[in-house]
């Protein structure tokens, strides 16, 4: 018989081994997926018998993630936004940061209120991967239609089902396409992206397990990380209304080439996280 007790300090002491960050957390959070119960229930139950189907799920998940497969594809589930998103190997997963892109939009919209009076709000999300931008902006600005799309047919599976799962699927439409390529001209009040944005000069500097595992094309933009973004700007200006912004996410590595893309719009900032890195850039149609 295996408790709980001891199987959580065997999965500790394997994360540990295997140089595995964060190893309690890890280990907590593969033992509630495996039990389907919260962290309260770990503490409140030390001598809990893991039933042998338990034990071999919980093996294997411990397998995976010491041998660096993120606990999010494990458990197919991260939080965003204070919303519980899908995920898979088909997609990013969502991150703190980029909740930074949300919070620029809602400062820049105004409300919610559209650029032109009596019409809704219009945003078109680039590269939408699980969603997470385009469902947390249906979700706090209640009068916008929102058009998301991605080049990653397997993508937009797991962003129609987080729009399902959260009832947004009326308002936000998603289309296979690259960047804003058949979108409407001068039709929305942003275009919001969480692009590419790191070069393949930078990939060691890039954590083992997403350069194993995640989706490199939602990573890796090119050789200097600013390939994306040179393709997105200027569909980018077609697309929006004048007096429409442009949100990105980027990164320190490469806002100095992003300033230089932007030189020509109006009303150019870029914003730092928590860390004090360079995080968000936005700019104005003129």
């Amino acid at each position: 018989m295996v408790l709980l007790k001891h199987a959580l300090n065997s999965a500790i002491d394997r994360f540990i081994a295997a140089h595995v960050g964060s190893p309690r957390l890890n280990a907590e959070l593969l033992l509630m997926f495996t039990l389907g119960c919260d962290r309260a229930y770990l503490y409140a139950h030390p001598e809990h018998p893991l039933t042998s189907e338990e034990q071999s799920r919980y093996a294997e998940a411990i397998a995976q993630r010491a041998r660096g497969v993120p606990a999010q594809y494990i458990t197919g589930h991260q939080e965003f936004w204070g919303m519980d998103f899908i995920v898979s190997p088909a997609v990013l997963i969502p991150r703190p940061e980029t909740e930074h892109v949300i919070e620029t939009v809602l400062r820049l919209s105004n409300g919610g209120r559209a650029l032109s009076p009596g019409a809704g709000l219009r945003i078109a999300d680039v590269g939408t991967g699980s969603g997470c931008i385009a469902l947390a902006l249906a979700r706090e600005l209640l009068n916008a239609e929102i058009d998301a799309t991605d080049i990653s047919a397997p993508a937009l599976e797991i962003a129609r089902a987080n729009a399902a799962r959260h009832q947004l699927e009326r308002r936000v439409h998603f289309y296979e396409t690259d960047l804003l390529a058949g979108l409407d001209p001068q039709a929305y009040d942003f275009v919001v992206s969480n692009p590419p944005y790191v070069g393949a000069s930078e990939e060691d500097q890039v954590q083992l397990e997403v350069r194993k595992f995640e989706p490199r094309n939602a990573v890796f933009a090119g050789p200097t990380g600013l390939e994306m973004i040179a393709r997105l700007v200027p569909q980018a200006r077609v697309a929006l209304k004048s007096g429409g912004w442009l949100v990105m996410e980027i990164s320190g590595s490469v806002a100095g080439g992003v300033e230089q893309l932007l030189a020509s719009w109006a009303d150019m900032h870029i914003t730092n996280d928590l860390q004090g890195i360079p995080r968000v850039a936005f700019v104005r149609n003129s």
